[in-house]
């Protein structure tokens, strides 16, 4: 099975003080299956990195890109027409969300690793009743 990462999970493995450090790092050591994000989700969490961390944690990012520690999903046409029937859908959902369930849907995944159980929560997928959210 394939995990899929939002914003929140990656920057929560960045900065050893958020909250969700320690559960995400330990989860994410416990699996075995390939991690995967949405290229939408790169620039949010480099900027978040950057911002709140400074250059050298978002250099440590893009390394980890780019030696294939987490996989790199591109959208389809598809995704994107579906993104912005997401936004239409719940007001609530912003872009970079919409496009986490659209690869989620085309790729059959049912659970997500996220901090946002508010607003992923409350998405209905056209696959499942709902997304099962870890950790």
């Amino acid at each position: 099975m394939t995990l899929l990462l939002d914003t929140g999970a990656i920057y929560a493995l960045a900065d050893a003080d958020d909250a969700w450090h320690i559960p995400m790092r330990d989860f994410l050591k416990e699996q075995r299956q390939s991690l995967l994000v949405p290229v939408t989700v790169i620039p949010e969490a480099a900027y978040l990195i950057r911002k709140r961390l400074g250059p050298p944690v978002e250099t440590r990012f893009a390394d980890s890109l780019a030696a294939g520690e987490i996989a790199v999903e591109n959208l389809t046409l598809a995704d994107l027409e579906r993104s912005a029937q997401l936004l239409r859908t719940y007001e609530f959902l912003g872009f970079v969300d919409a496009s986490i369930v659209s690869v989620a849907e085309r790729l059959k995944l049912r659970a997500l690793v996220t901090t946002d159980r508010r607003d992923f929560g409350r998405v209905r997928p056209n696959h499942v009743a709902a997304f099962r959210l870890l950790p």
